[in-house]
């Protein structure tokens, strides 16, 4: 897709520089490339992936207002959303993406090193083996949310912030999965979708 085409897009969700519009483009080509061999996204039109994947990903990104060295997990990642939209957009931002599938793995190695993305790592094992703590940890359209939540968690420091990607029938079970983490009122995505961004910060637990 053209960058013109891209930003327009876009334009509801994020402004993007040049810079980001290239790499959007050349990762919607890898992602429509490797979706032909394993399964990325049911979604197969490009300007769906820029609005549905790129912008509800910017869009949280930009709320999430990252610091200089901060540290990100991203949880399940995937296709690479939102981590590999944070670390764009973020460049200052270190960022883990865990995925625990082979070939997914691949995909996001591949995307890595295309955009040259020299803050992120791609770590392909389980979240129970990863042995760090994130500043943030986001997660998006995982298997058995109810499950995967309490490890999103235990991934961030106390006092560091989690940011979920859902759709609005999913709050009321984010807020009684994840009772240690002060939610904040959840955040309409644009495009009428019924997507919110959820973000909270959890509490600091005194040893």
């Amino acid at each position: 897709m053209k960058n013109e085409s891209i930003a327009e897009l876009l334009r509801p969700y994020a402004e993007l520089d040049e810079k980001s519009l290239r790499g959007v483009s050349k990762y919607i080509d890898l992602l429509l490339k490797w979706n032909a061999r394993i399964n990325l996204t049911a979604i197969r039109k490009p300007e769906e992936i820029v609005t549905r994947h790129f912008g509800e990903s910017f869009f949280a990104a930009k709320l999430l207002t990252l610091a200089q060295g901060d540290t990100v997990i991203d949880l399940g990642s995937g296709a690479g959303f939102p981590g590999l939209p944070v670390a764009m957009l973020y460049p200052e931002a270190k960022v883990v993406l865990i995925e625990s599938n082979g070939k997914k793995a691949a995909f996001l190695s591949a995307v890595v090193a295309e955009l040259g993305l020299g803050n992120v790592q791609v770590f392909n094992r389980r979240a129970e083996e990863h042995p760090g703590r994130a500043d943030v940890v986001t997660m998006r359209a995982v298997e058995k949310f109810d499950k995967a939540l309490p490890l999103a968690v235990g991934l961030a420091r106390g006092g560091g912030g989690v940011g979920l990607l859902i759709g609005t029938g999913q709050i009321a079970t984010a807020q009684s999965c994840a009772k240690d983490v002060n939610w904040a009122a959840p955040t309409a995505i644009p495009g009428g979708n019924s997507r919110v961004l959820l973000a909270g910060i959890k509490k600091v637990t005194v040893e």
